[in-house]
C-alpha cells in the first residue's frame, strides 16, 4: 500500500514538472488564508522577487480622490475606506488591508492577458488592488461589482523591465475569498470560501486540479518540495489546513496575550515562512526561483497587519485602529526601503508624506 502511494506521488511529480516547467515565472509569491473559531480570519502572503523592490508601507485615509492612471478614459473614484498597503517600487499597491477587513494580494501570473482596447473606461493594473480596497468592504460586494466588467484593466511595465502580468486575491473578515484573473483577454472570477491558497502559474483552475490530485496522496505521506508555484500551492494548502482551529493548550501559554487570534497569526506566519525561498538563493539550473523578500500576515478580525522582512532581524505590526484614516487626515509612510529596522507596534512611526504616483499604463 505504501509503495502504491509512493508510485502515485512519483507520477504526480512528473505531471507537475511536465505541466508547469514551461510556464514557471521568474517571480513567485504565495497567499494563504486561515479561518478559525471565534470569527478569526488571517491572510498571509509572501512577496518573492529577483531583486530589492524598495517596498514601503503607506497609510491612506478615506476620502482620497483617484483616477485610473490609464489615459483619458481612466475611471475616477473617491475612496470609501482607509487602508494600509505595501508597495512594489512605490509605484503600485502590491498588498494591503482596509479598515473593513478586506485584504487584497497581487501576485504574478505569466498567463495574464488583459485584452485589446475597447470602449470601456480604463484602470492601470498598478491600481487594481487599491481600487478594491478603496471601494469594498466584503469579497461578495467586490465580486458583484467586478463581475459587471464595466472597465478594462491595462497592463504596463514594472520598473525592473518585467511585464505587469498579475492576478488578484481578495479575502474578507467573514472568511470569504475570491481569485480574479484575466485569461485570454477575459476576466475570470473564482469565488468560494474554499479558495484559501493562491500562487502563480498556472491559472487558478489548473492549480485546483493539481491540488486535488495531491490530496489523494496525503500531506503526511509525501509533498512536492520544489519552489515552483504549483508545488508551493500544494504545500501551503496542506499546511494552512493543518493549523489548529481553536486555542492550542500545548502552545497558547507562550503566545502574547494568550489569545487565539495571536496564536493564529503566528501559525499563518510560520506557514508563510515554510513556503518561502531563502534570501539570496541563486541556482544556475533554476534561474526562475526568486527569493522571498517579505511577508505580510493580516488579522482581519482585529485589523492588524504584521510585516516580516527577510532583510530585517525583527518583525513588527501595525494596528489599523492606531492610524488616523479619517477623511482629511494626511497620507503617511513607514519607510522600509534601505534597511530600516522596526520592532513591536510601529504605527506611531509613520510619517506624513506626499503620496507616491501609481505606475501609469498606456491604454
Amino acid at each position: 500500500m505504501a509503495l502504491a502511494r509512493w508510485k502515485r506521488a512519483a507520477r504526480a511529480v512528473i505531471v507537475a514538472a511536465a505541466g508547469y516547467a514551461a510556464v514557471d515565472p521568474a517571480v513567485a509569491c504565495t497567499r494563504a488564508m486561515f479561518v478559525g473559531t471565534d470569527q478569526v480570519v488571517i491572510t498571509g502572503r509572501n512577496m518573492d522577487w529577483p531583486e530589492d523592490m524598495r517596498s514601503n508601507l503607506w497609510a491612506f485615509p478615506k476620502g482620497i480622490a483617484r483616477d485610473g492612471a490609464a489615459g483619458p478614459k481612466s475611471i475616477r473614484w473617491t475612496s470609501k475606506y482607509g487602508s494600509l498597503i505595501a508597495t512594489a517600487y512605490d509605484v503600485g499597491s502590491a498588498d494591503g488591508m482596509n479598515e473593513a477587513g478586506l485584504v487584497a494580494n497581487m501576485l504574478y501570473l505569466t498567463e495574464a492577458q488583459y485584452g485589446a482596447a475597447d470602449d470601456r473606461p480604463t484602470l492601470a493594473v498598478s491600481l487594481w488592488a487599491q481600487y478594491a480596497l478603496d471601494n469594498y468592504a466584503t469579497v461578495a460586494e467586490a465580486v458583484d461589482a467586478f463581475a459587471k466588467d464595466t472597465f478594462r484593466v491595462v497592463g504596463g511595465t514594472i520598473p525592473n523591465g518585467a511585464a505587469a502580468q498579475l492576478h488578484l486575491a481578495l479575502s474578507d473578515a467573514t472568511g470569504d475569498s475570491a481569485i480574479l484573473e484575466h485569461i485570454n483577454g477575459k476576466l475570470v472570477i473564482h469565488h468560494s470560501r474554499d479558495y484559501v491558497v493562491m500562487t502563480n502559474s498556472p491559472p487558478f483552475d489548473q492549480q485546483l486540479a493539481l491540488d486535488a490530485y495531491w490530496k489523494e496522496i496525503g500531506g503526511l505521506t509525501f509533498l512536492p518540495g520544489t519552489n515552483r508555484a504549483s508545488d508551493r500551492f500544494v504545500r501551503a494548502s496542506f499546511l494552512i489546513g493543518s493549523l489548529a482551529k481553536t486555542a492550542d493548550p500545548a502552545f497558547i501559554s507562550a503566545v502574547p496575550g494568550q489569545n487565539f487570534e495571536n496564536q493564529s497569526a503566528l501559525g499563518v506566519l510560520s506557514v508563510m515562512r515554510a513556503v518561502s525561498t531563502p534570501l539570496g538563493i541563486k541556482t544556475p539550473e533554476t534561474p526562475n526561483v526568486s527569493a522571498t523578500l517579505w511577508r505580510t500576515v493580516s488579522d482581519q478580525k482585529n485589523r492588524v497587519v504584521y510585516f516580516d522582512s527577510a532583510t530585517s532581524p525583527n518583525s513588527f505590526w501595525v494596528p489599523l485602529g492606531d492610524l488616523d484614516l479619517k477623511p482629511g487626515a494626511p497620507v503617511k509612510k513607514l519607510t522600509i526601503a534601505g534597511g530600516r529596522v522596526y520592532g513591536g507596534n510601529a504605527a506611531a512611526q509613520f510619517e506624513a508624506a506626499k503620496p507616491f504616483e501609481f505606475l501609469r499604463a498606456d491604454p
